[in-house]
């Protein structure tokens, strides 16, 4: 696909699926040469930074997940999805261009056409996708919304078939079957309780999802230009100051007065699960390659849903559970397919 983007994590709420079995064969292959003909230590050391690897990529998948139940928790004070989207912003803000002029350093200026590039991308992957997501989660459950995030390497490859003419193997679409199968069982459940408010919030979810495939679809060659983290840390930077611009747009500056516990909840997903994530993923990678790491997602439904029941008291179905295994199956199924097409 002309574009798409090579298997990494690079945004604020999740990961692209990778191509586990191929990652684990080099890795695999390179140890065992390496063992033959290196030091004793030199294997140790590399047992030791492939452990760190999987515990940084576990955490940051799991830091991740959590950026729903936070946003639920502030939605218990009365705040409204804009608000709340600004303050995310405003805390995360700092460190974005923090990291923007970290990785730019030393680097040639942009063009005009980066600087559209990142002012795109970081319109449709991380302000609409982030500011549709806070707006879905006042209707559904946390676990809901996790399970139509984790659809979007099915939906990068739809919009492949669109947008570039790219065919999909029979066993894809199977297990794309499958994986919408289980969204739309947890979503009958979740509708039988609330009702068109249910409808409402998977759709705006669901056009989350998209935005960020689309950012997926698009940010290839510009990751290969500018470099992974400096486009993240530009194109994130563009979000923070579009939320902020579309509060002083859409709410008077009164609407800024929220509860202590709105603050507080804002600088905990600003940090814990924005920041930190994005740079325990990356440290992964380092240590145990995109591939490894990004498999380490499969953790982020399991999490959410544990965390909605113990935090948020959702209640834990036989509904919700079958959905979640549906969908991980699916999408475990269409992972495999598409590392060998």
């Amino acid at each position: 696909m002309k574009g798409a983007p090579a298997q990494r994590f690079d945004g604020l709420d999740g990961p692209v699926v990778p191509h586990l079995v191929r990652a684990f064969r080099r890795y695999r292959v390179g140890r065992h040469y390496r063992g033959r003909l290196a030091p004793l230590s030199s294997v140790t050391t590399e047992k030791k930074s492939i452990a760190s690897g999987l515990v940084l990529a576990f955490l940051g998948s799991i830091a991740f997940s959590g950026k729903a139940i936070i946003v639920k928790l502030a939605y218990r004070h009365g705040v409204d999805a804009v608000t709340l989207i600004m303050y995310r912003m405003l805390f995360a803000l700092p460190i974005f261009a923090v990291m923007a002029w970290w990785a730019s350093r030393g680097k040639p200026p942009l063009t005009r056409k980066d600087w559209l590039g990142v002012l795109g991308l970081g319109v449709t992957g991380y302000y609409l996708a982030s500011f549709l997501d806070f707006a879905g989660l006042a209707y559904i459950s946390a676990s809901l919304e996790r399970l139509i995030l984790y659809l979007n390497p099915t939906l990068v490859v739809l919009l492949g078939w669109l947008l570039y003419g790219r065919g999909i193997r029979w066993a894809q679409a199977a297990g794309m079957l499958v994986s919408y199968s289980g969204v739309v069982l947890v979503f009958g459940h979740e509708a039988n309780l609330q009702g068109a408010n249910a409808a409402w919030g998977t759709l705006l979810v669901f056009l989350s999802a998209v935005s960020y495939a689309i950012y997926l679809v698009y940010s290839g060659e510009m990751v290969q230009r500018l470099g992974s983290l400096r486009l993240v840390g530009l194109a994130t930077t563009v979000a923070c100051l579009c939320c902020l611009l579309q509060f002083v747009v859409l709410r008077p500056l009164s609407a800024a007065v929220v509860a202590p516990e709105v603050i507080w909840l804002s600088v905990l997903n600003a940090t814990l699960c924005t920041a930190a994530p994005v740079l325990m993923v990356m440290m992964a990678i380092e240590r145990i390659g995109a591939g490894m790491a990004a498999q380490t997602g499969m953790v982020g439904p399991l999490s959410t849903i544990l965390m909605g029941v113990w935090i948020l008291g959702e209640p834990f179905t036989v509904w919700v559970a079958a959905g979640t295994v549906l969908v991980m199956a699916g999408i475990f199924i269409f992972t495999r397919m598409a590392r060998r097409a």
